[in-house]
Parts: structure tokens; C-alpha cells; sequence
């Protein structure tokens, strides 16, 4: 059974899902959303291929970003990132399928840190994300 807290996550997530035509251009999937917390996934195509012949890193970036956005965000308290960082740790090639995870280390009243690790489909770590937003007085959805 779902708490009340992650019925509102969920219901903002896909809200922002919505909305959100760069996550659905990737071909991003919602896999589980909870109260500061998300688990998305994406499949690796060909046009994300950089001059090196591996995926550009902005895509793995983007994966995590979104990620960062809907655990942070899922509150239906409005946030924005104040500074990321990723950390990139194996290469990631087309056909490779990426499950992005985003953990909530700290909600503060006007900031919040969150760890986004990335793995490919035999789980091997390909990057780890770190996000920290502020929060505002906003809401994303009516309540």
C-alpha cells in the first residue's frame, strides 16, 4: 500500500512527465517513484553517439538530471538545481538500456541533496550524479 506522501509523488511526477518533452524525447520511462526518491530508464540509440563512437556524456547527464528533477521536485514543492556534478566511470555504448536511481541524502526546508547512480543492463555503474536544489514556495500542481 501506498502512503499518501508517495501518491503525491507519483501524481507530480507524472504531471511533470507531462510537461517535460526533453525527458520524452529521450525516451525516458518513469519506473517507481516515491517521496524524494525515483528510479527512470532509458534506451541508448544511435543519434546519441558522440565523434568517439560512445554516448555523449550530456546524455547519461540529462538521464540523471531528470532523475534529480523528479525526486526532488516530487513533493509538489517547486526546486531547482543550485549545482551538479557527475562523475563518469565506464563507457556507455548504443543498444546499452541505463536505469537511473535517485536517493534523497538531505531535504532541508530550502535545500535539498540528492545521489543519482547510473547502470547499465548488466548493473555496472556507468556514472554517479550529485545534485543539490533549492526549494521554493511554489507548488507544481494544485492540491
Amino acid at each position: 500500500m501506498h502512503s499518501t506522501a508517495d501518491q503525491l509523488a507519483q501524481h507530480v511526477v507524472a504531471h511533470m512527465m507531462q510537461q517535460d518533452l526533453f525527458s520524452q524525447w529521450l525516451g525516458i520511462e518513469v519506473l517507481e517513484v516515491r517521496e524524494g526518491y525515483s528510479r527512470i530508464a532509458m534506451s541508448i540509440r544511435p543519434e546519441m553517439v558522440n565523434g568517439f563512437g560512445i554516448v555523449h556524456g550530456g546524455v547519461s547527464f540529462s538521464l540523471a538530471d531528470s532523475a534529480f528533477a523528479f525526486a526532488c521536485n516530487n513533493r509538489n514543492q517547486l526546486s531547482m538545481a543550485l549545482d551538479t556534478s557527475i562523475n563518469f566511470t565506464h563507457p556507455v555504448r548504443v543498444g546499452d538500456r541505463l536505469t537511473a536511481e535517485a536517493l534523497e541524502l538531505h531535504h532541508g526546508k530550502s535545500t535539498g541533496l540528492y545521489q543519482i547512480s547510473i547502470h547499465n543492463q548488466v548493473q555496472k555503474l556507468v556514472a554517479q550524479f550529485k545534485g543539490l536544489c533549492y526549494r521554493t514556495d511554489k507548488t507544481l500542481i494544485d492540491p
